[in-house]
């Protein structure tokens, strides 16, 4: 079986409107490469390391091997919010 096989493809899509907690989430995996935490996994085996206080993705290994570090606080801009992807998988 194939690793292509067993990564979960989303039911659908939409782009983000405005910031909330769901947008910063996906804004950290897709800064690494990612559609989400399910790929992430899929693709890693690796539990996400998060912020204890915030429960924001503190770091992210990145396809290529290399890692993501990310603060504890938002880390999305206001001016990419718009081009984030937010992905369904129900």
């Amino acid at each position: 079986m194939s690793a292509a096989s067993v990564i979960p493809e989303p039911k659908s899509m939409t782009r983000a409107k405005k910031w909330s907690d769901e947008v910063e989430e996906a804004y950290r995996f897709q800064v690494a490469g990612y559609k989400g935490e399910a790929e992430y996994i899929a693709l890693k085996g690796l539990e996400v390391e998060r912020w204890p206080d915030s429960g924001y993705i503190k770091k992210l290994t990145r396809k290529d091997g290399n890692f993501y570090y990310y603060n504890k606080d938002r880390e999305c801009p206001d001016k990419d919010v718009h081009q984030i992807k937010i992905y369904s998988y129900n």
